[in-house]
């Protein structure tokens, strides 16, 4: 065999090799959330364009699936919008999928002492005191009895401090403290941030879940508000390394 064949022959074998790197598989795992409330969703189908390998996610949104680079995950839920997401080297992913009812246009329903609004798939009690705003392009508004049936009658306007409104407001607090979590809770409660930390550090799940109660209690102070995904990642990467050995 001359130079040139030698040369030829080299060249088809490191093309082939880098070919068989490039196609093959390896596992996808992350998270799908609602992109409105940012929980986690159970029970999403994660499929593979054109392929019939699926997976499911589990109670805390994880899936894993087994994906080249090139390949288009569609994650599919009823009741949302299916979405689709071509993989790149980055195997890790934290999915955001939409409700559908929350396209829905917004209509109010008015009367005599209530008063309700239906928005994103949802009616609720409008506070009497909230300010009243312009109406926006695709509202719908309807104007109901001045009467309630049942055979009783309640009369006043509901308070701000209502049940109801109280309640509601409690809610949209809680769901501001998440969204400012949204750091920590893409780390912490991440399947598999969880196992790289685990194989990186060689510990175990209750070494993990003791280092985690460790790690919440010693930012209990400002509960890690408004932090980045990468500060939270790095300061648990010190904090494990720091109490690995001493947390049995």
């Amino acid at each position: 065999m001359n130079l040139n064949s030698t040369f030829l022959f080299l060249i088809t074998v490191i093309l082939i090799l880098y070919s068989q790197v490039i196609f093959a598989q390896a596992s996808y795992s992350g998270n799908v959330l609602d992109a409105t409330d940012k929980r986690y969703v159970e029970g999403v189908e994660v499929s593979i364009l054109a392929k019939e390998q699926t997976a499911m996610t589990n109670s805390r949104g994880y899936f894993s699936v087994k994906a080249s680079v090139g390949d288009t995950l569609i994650f599919r839920f009823p009741g949302f919008i299916d979405q689709k997401i071509k993989l790149t080297a980055d195997r890790f992913l934290l999915v955001q999928i939409q409700d559908r009812a929350r396209l829905l246009p917004t209509f109010e329903v008015k009367g005599e002492p209530y008063a309700f609004r239906f928005r994103d798939g949802k009616l609720t009690l409008i506070d009497p005191n909230e300010k009243s705003e312009p109406s926006k392009k695709g509202e719908v508004s309807m104007s109901a009895g001045t009467s309630m049936g049942g055979g009783f009658t309640i009369y006043g306007p509901i308070s701000y401090f209502s049940k109801k409104a109280r309640q509601e407001r409690e809610y949209r607090e809680k769901q501001e403290v998440l969204r400012r979590r949204q750091g920590y809770l893409a780390v912490v409660d991440s399947d598999s941030v969880r196992s790289v930390f685990m194989d990186d550090y060689q510990i175990d799940r209750n070494t993990w879940d003791k280092i985690i109660v460790g790690f919440n209690q010693a930012h209990i102070h400002h509960q890690f508000l408004d932090w980045s995904t990468e500060k939270v990642y790095a300061r648990l990467s010190e904090f494990i390394l720091q109490e690995k050995d001493w947390v049995n």
